[in-house]
């Protein structure tokens, strides 16, 4: 080729985006354009002569002497991707196509820079990771605890914890993984969330590192479109390491997923706890009372024992909301829900069923004698008088009762006729219990 047009199609390289480059037999630059100072940071004098492997990436060299032994071999490759560590740090993500010069004894290669590409990609990833980790996880700390797996597969951390802002703005722990252990970590885990929280409330960037001899965390802040949640902090695997721009960016990314798919989660739960528990006395409501019933029937079939339905209702509970209003009403009720689960072992559930009536279930009794025992001792405890702020108020209950299998072999039929059994003891003037 001509030397004019040979020094004009090598200005034309120095103008290309990507990096061309000539490498010996054992991997030494010999040729840099000038894209490769773009791409990778260093001069071509600085690279010049050095091996490539000494600006590869380290978890990419196996596969780069590979596939730089196939080229030396003839093969063509023009997909061949791999990291490197830039001259500030940073890591670029590269697209090669490469061949060997038989006559130079060369390979020869273009580099392109696809690192954002790459991140789009991850933060795409990372996006439908963090939502399907949302939707599976049955509670927040399996939640917490699948968002740990995500980021660590996006960035190489050995340190990860949740801090939550509390109703009362203070600071809690909700989950928190350290590899090797807590200590002093903890320490410096704890300095960076409150000083993220502090440059927060200040108007700050809501990125915070926080360094010392041992090691550095990262941390970020948790929000909603609402509100602050809380922060995310993160330690990087080796002492005084400084995260890059672009794992910084990255992790603010998936903060902002993470915080959402929380609060998400928080949202399923309350509405979950509101569908079968009672937004009043917060006891099961009927549905949930239904299910542990089936479930202490269950077992009673299996292990041959005894279970009993207790049907409760308030005798002149309407008069009180009459005389003292709905609020004291509705205290009383709260106060009654109180003194029932005090009545109870672990093993036993009472729900409110809605109104002034309220259902016990007795598992595993011994006998009739036992049950009406028990609820004699809850038809006394109600009986007390019941003070609600600068009134005294007395009621009284009526019970009726069903045994299984004595009276019924499922939660309907006992149900229904432990609800006969409290309007006979209502017909007996109240006050009473009644063993159908």
């Amino acid at each position: 080729m001509p030397a004019p047009l040979c020094n004009a199609l090598g200005d034309y390289v120095d103008l290309l985006l990507d990096a061309v480059c000539a490498v010996d037999r054992e991997g030494r630059f010999e040729f840099l354009s000038s894209g490769a100072e773009r791409i990778f940071g260093y001069p071509a004098a600085e690279m010049l002569g050095k091996s490539m492997l000494s600006f590869v990436h380290p978890a990419d060299r196996a596969k780069t002497l590979e596939a730089a032994s196939a080229i030396n071999t003839g093969q063509i490759r023009l997909d061949f991707e791999n990291r490197y560590i830039r001259k500030d740090g940073q890591i670029v993500h590269l697209l090669w196509s490469a061949r060997w010069s038989a006559d130079k004894q060369q390979r020869v290669a273009v580099a392109r820079d696809i690192s954002k590409l790459k991140q789009a990609e991850t933060r795409q990833r990372a996006l439908y990771a963090i939502s399907e980790a949302a939707f599976a996880a049955e509670n927040l700390p399996a939640l917490y605890y699948h968002l740990q797996e995500i980021v660590q597969q996006l960035i190489p951390i050995d340190g990860f914890v949740i801090a939550r802002l509390t109703a009362a703005d203070t600071l809690t722990l909700a989950y928190q993984y350290i590899a090797g252990g807590f200590g002093l970590e903890s320490v410096l885990a704890e300095d960076c969330y409150v000083r993220l929280l502090a440059a927060d409330s200040n108007g700050l960037p809501s990125v915070v590192q926080c360094i010392n001899q041992q090691s550095a965390w990262l941390g970020v802040t948790l929000k909603s479109p609402e509100k602050l949640l809380g922060a995310l902090i993160v330690k990087t695997p080796e002492p005084l390491a400084v995260v890059g721009n672009d794992d910084a960016e990255l992790l603010e990314f998936v903060a902002q997923h993470i915080a959402t798919a929380i609060e998400r989660k928080e949202l399923l739960a309350r509405l979950h706890h509101y569908a079968l528990y009672d937004d009043l006395t917060q006891l099961p409501k009927r549905e949930l009372f239904y299910d542990r019933c089936r479930q202490g029937l269950a077992n009673a079939q299996r292990n041959s024992t005894r279970l009993a339905i207790c049907y409760l209702d308030l005798d002149g509970f309407k008069p009180v909301n009459d005389v003292f209003g709905h609020a004291i009403g509705d205290a009383l009720l709260q106060q009654v829900a109180l003194r029932l689960q005090q009545s109870l072992r672990k093993n036993d559930t009472v729900s409110r069923f809605g109104g002034d009536e309220f259902v016990v279930l007795f598992s595993d009794v011994t006998s009739a004698a036992a049950v009406l025992a028990k609820t004699e001792t809850i038809r006394l405890e109600l009986s007390r008088p019941f003070i609600l702020g600068s009134h005294v108020i007395s009621i009284t209950p009526s019970i009726g009762i069903a045994l299984y299998p004595e009276q019924g072999e499922t939660a309907e039929q006992l149900l229904a006729l432990a609800d006969q059994a409290m309007y006979q003891a209502k017909q007996q003037g109240g006050n009473c219990c009644v063993l159908r």
